[in-house]
């Protein structure tokens, strides 16, 4: 039986959006898009036009319009989507244009395409387009029942290098489907597949058929709805941030409930779900509804209060108003302000001080809606009651990824008690499902089992334990750990024990500590004076913190500890590259709640832990990041498997905690061993891998390594691992050579002058049951590292010397690290040629200039201009090969640098010069752009 075609898929997606009264149009190319979205534009501004007794525009009215919209990025393009433009028009009037509809969403024109056809490197045409008033707001991306879907996701993102502009840059949501599995995200290039989301119901039940999925989130309400109010122009990134399903539906039974009942609520999302985004959609909606006077966003930690207010800035500059102090706090909510951010401290001193109730009284009776960060904690006191009775008009909401319930009741009060019914839930073992978060490695270490947990032996072996196995589980550095202690005093003795063992990595600690502790000692009542002039914890911590400004080049101190708490939280997340990040952070409590990064994959674990509070901690391991990053990996040095157990089955609502905890070393190895136990019987060694011809052979070798390299991304990290162990199947010297096989497969694949992909879903091969190499995810993130980049390059060229025994092999050494990384192999040949120039052959002044007299090199200037001078006479080669002006060339390349994007029409005029036949100046462009593609790649190295 024949697999079900993209023709197929295409043409029965259409029949669905047209029985839910979508308008189809047929649209050819860019020319009659135009002319489509000006008969669309006026029926939608129909009103504002009859205003003037008018029913369209005339054709400069209209290219006025097009010339406002082509202006911009995408982002800002997303801006103007959203706003009314002003339009002068001929006859010397003003209408407000209105592109899309935000108030009354489904109020818009909506229609359907297909197969529009965009000029770019080469013809492509787009398999369904949804147009919302004229603009191609959705873009809908089919592959045959039986492709893997991330070749659609692949396929958008070469649009994004080679076709999308124009109108196509105002496109907001992104499809893919393959019939049976469908997924959509916002339109941001390069935005990873891990960010792509499936479509539920209400209760997480995904709607994964492409038909299901038309039927519910193609609604014409719905969809538009999505547009307007749910998708999020984040300003931090510039970029688009669209809702996922359980977000969306937890706002709008918060809006439900404001809009219909005094009652209050919570929303149940588990820790790592994007709390953040949902609570700000939230209050920005609620805010919006005319009978909301103000809306707050209360946390319990100023951290959180900074934090939040600049996340929601990010999200949207001035949407909300902070609080500094009390007096601050006060002043918003007697003034305009309609958001509003604060802590629970200053909002319980707020209404329990006369000094300040007294200013605020006449809004005792505003309709205040006020929503809880982490509501699992610090509202079980008087400071809520107190805000209770203060307010007498006021409606409560609370987030949290960890409820209290009656098993984890500290005195007996739920958040249920305090909020009443839970309004949405999505669990961590939903979110793991849908790959929203990550599930957990646990470990337990099987070292020194001492009674006392404060005993020095034991913690120089955790210790030691720990910088010996920090490589194996942060991928050699790539990602950064936590180790959670008991107290502070714990801390402190860790932090001076990693120091005696002059530690490799960047080591930092973050606590709080009483100011004014007992100073008694030895010596207290003999009028001896102190035993010691240290104050304790406080000059602990500025030790510790000149040890980090000796490290980093900074000055912090305890005045300025917020600052100091600020720098570590950026290093960890490791977003910056001029700052150097801080590979590990001893703390007690801090950062084990609220802290989001997704660097951060393994926790270490020296403290008694249970229910909330040790989710809460796991769950800083477990955002979602790349296919390297495949959980978040806890090492327990206290037996807390009864207590972790208890916490999944709680908070998963489940007795069921497979797939939250991953499965012991010995279950994932039996799976490993067995995957190359059936690979080896096929392919007993490297060799036989080059006897494969056909397409076919080299397919079914790609996709079972395939398996095995991501089995071993998974088991290497766990701690029992050894890669010389003798029983694994394969060795790690035979995995190495069958992933170089692997990856000659794919180079040439990918080689200079390829047949290109088809994105004719027409095309003869279209209906055919096997799957190509060009429908096969390589997953080559898993086989490259950042550690691998050209700062450690250059750092093992300077440690070479020519003159000894064993340069040779350490040379050898160096072009096989690049080799073996999957983005770094194609560089190989260039660093080669570096090496032989500047070494090789010129090996006393290699050695007499290694240093400067400041202690640097000159390696990088060196490098850099060979690069340049090889990169120059590889742009004169093709010049000359394909008889063009190199100054041609190079403005095709310098574009490319700017914007990140071809601009194949640079080549295409010069070809015109030629007069070459249609079908060769085609064959002509393809191969040149094939070749300025290997430059690009060869020789851009940050």
């Amino acid at each position: 039986m024949s697999v079900q075609s993209e023709a197929a898929l295409e043409s029965g997606l259409i029949a669905t959006l047209r029985s839910m009264n979508y308008e189809y149009v047929h649209i050819d190319e860019e020319t009659n898009m135009k002319a489509n979205f000006k008969k669309q534009l006026e029926i939608h501004n129909k009103k504002q036009l009859a205003e003037f007794g008018r029913t369209g525009f005339t054709d400069a009215e209209f290219e006025k319009i097009l010339i406002h919209l082509e202006g911009g990025t995408r982002f800002e393009k997303a801006k103007k989507l959203r706003d009314l433009y002003p339009l002068d028009t001929e006859d010397g009037k003003r209408v407000w244009v209105e592109f899309l509809n935000r108030t009354h969403w489904c109020q818009n024109e909506f229609q359907v395409s297909n197969q529009i056809t965009i000029e770019g490197r080469k013809k492509c045409r787009y398999d369904v387009t949804i147009l919302i008033n004229g603009l191609p707001l959705v873009q809908i991306e089919l592959k045959r029942r039986g492709v893997e879907l991330k070749q659609a996701y692949n396929q958008i993102q070469r649009y994004h290098k080679t076709s999308f502009h124009g109108l196509f840059d105002y496109i907001q949501l992104l499809v893919i489907s393959n019939g049976v599995n469908t997924r959509y995200f916002a339109n941001n290039p390069n935005s990873g597949y891990k960010f792509t989301f499936n479509w539920t119901d209400a209760a997480n039940t995904p709607f994964n058929e492409l038909d299901k999925f038309a039927t519910f989130f193609f609604d014409k309400c719905t969809l538009g709805k999505l547009i307007s109010k749910y998708i999020v122009l984040h300003e931090g990134d510039k970029c688009l941030m669209v809702l996922r399903p359980y977000q969306y539906y937890a706002v709008e039974k918060i809006l439900d409930r404001v809009e219909n009942s005094n009652d209050n609520g919570y929303i149940w999302h588990t820790t790592g779900a994007g709390k953040t985004l949902t609570s700000f959609k939230a209050a920005q909606l609620v805010s919006e509804l005319p009978d909301v006077d103000k809306v707050m966003f209360v946390v319990d930690r100023h951290d959180l209060d900074t934090q939040t207010q600049s996340e929601y800035e990010a999200f949207e500059p001035g949407a909300v108003d902070g609080t500094d102090d009390t007096s601050e706090l006060v002043k918003r909510l007697s003034g305009t302000s309609k958001i509003i951010i604060t802590t629970i401290q200053k909002l319980n001193t707020a209404v329990t001080k006369t000094w300040y109730s007294n200013k605020i009284d006449a809004i005792r009776n505003s309709r205040i809606v006020m929503i809880f960060d982490e509501c699992h904690r610090s509202h079980f006191g008087d400071s809520h009651k107190n805000i209770e009775k203060f307010f007498h008009n006021t409606q409560m909401f609370g987030f949290t990824g960890t409820p209290i319930f009656v098993e984890n009741a500290v005195d007996n009060h739920t958040t249920k008690e305090i909020f009443g019914n839970c309004l949405h839930q999505y669990l961590i073992k939903d979110a793991i499902a849908d790959e929203n978060v990550l599930g957990f490695l646990v470990e337990y270490y099987k070292g020194n089992e001492e009674v006392n947990k404060g005993n020095e032996d034991r913690m120089h072996e955790i210790a030691k334990f720990i910088l010996n196995n920090f490589n194996k589980s942060t991928f050699d550095g790539e990602f950064d750990a936590l180790f959670a202690v008991q107290s502070v005093p714990m801390l402190i003795r860790y932090y001076k024990i990693f120091k005696e063992l002059k530690p490799d990595i960047r080591i930092g600690a973050v606590f709080t500590y009483a100011a004014n502790t007992s100073q008694d000692d030895e010596l207290t009542g003999m009028n001896n004076g102190f035993v010691s002039d240290s104050v304790g914890e406080a000059d602990d911590l500025q030790e510790i913190m000149d040890d980090y400004n000796n490290m980093y080049g900074t000055s912090f101190s305890q005045e300025n500890f917020r600052a100091y708490y600020d720098d570590i939280n950026l290093r960890m997340k490791k977003k910056r590259s001029d700052m150097k990040s801080l590979d590990l952070c001893l703390v007690v409590g801090m950062f084990l709640t609220g802290f989001d990064s997704k660097k951060l994959n393994t926790l270490y674990v020296d403290k008694n832990m249970e229910y909330h509070g040790l989710l809460q901690a796991f769950s800083r391991t477990n955002r979602v990041l790349n296919e390297k990053k495949r959980f978040g990996k806890i090492v327990c040095f206290r037996d807390l498997k009864n207590n972790v157990d208890a916490s999944i089955r709680l908070f998963s609502n489940s007795n069921n905690t497979e797939g939250i905890v991953r499965p012991s070393f010995e279950e994932v190895k039996n799976e490993y061993v067995e995957l190359t136990t059936n690979f080896t019987d096929k392919y007993p060694n490297p060799s036989s891998i080059d006897a494969l011809q056909s397409e076919n052979d080299k397919k079914d070798f790609i996709l079972a390594f395939r398996d095995i390299i991501k089995k071993h991304a998974e088991i290497q990290i766990y701690e029992d691992y050894n890669e010389d162990a003798a029983d694994l199947g394969l060795t790690e010297q035979q995995f190495m050579d069958f992933r170089s096989k692997y990856l000659d497969i794919y180079e040439g694949f990918t080689s200079d002058d390829p047949k290109p992909p088809t994105d004719n879903p027409d095309s003869p091969n279209d209906d055919t049951e096997d799957l190509s190499l060009k429908d096969i995810d390589f997953c080559l993130e898993l086989l490259h590292s950042d550690i691998v980049n050209v700062a450690y390059i250059l750092e093992l060229i300077a440690d070479l010397n020519p003159y000894s025994e064993d340069y040779e092999a350490k040379r050898g050494e160096i072009i096989d690290t690049m080799i073996k990384d999957a983005e770094l192999r194609g560089k190989a040949k260039l660093i080669d040629g570096f090496i032989k120039k500047n070494v090789d052959d010129d090996r006393d002044n290699f050695m007499n200039n290694k240093q400067k007299a400041d202690g640097t090199t000159d390696l990088e200037e060196r490098l850099n201009n060979y690069i340049t001078e090889e990169r120059s006479k590889a742009i004169t080669c093709v010049a000359t090969e394909e008889d063009l002006n190199v100054d041609i060339l190079n403005h095709y390349l310098s574009e490319y640098d700017y914007l990140q994007k071809e601009q194949p029409e640079i080549i295409q005029e010069a070809l015109k010069e030629k007069h070459l036949g249609l079908s060769k100046r085609r064959k002509t462009m393809e191969r040149i752009l094939g070749k300025l593609r290997s430059i690009i790649k060869t020789f851009s190295w940050d």
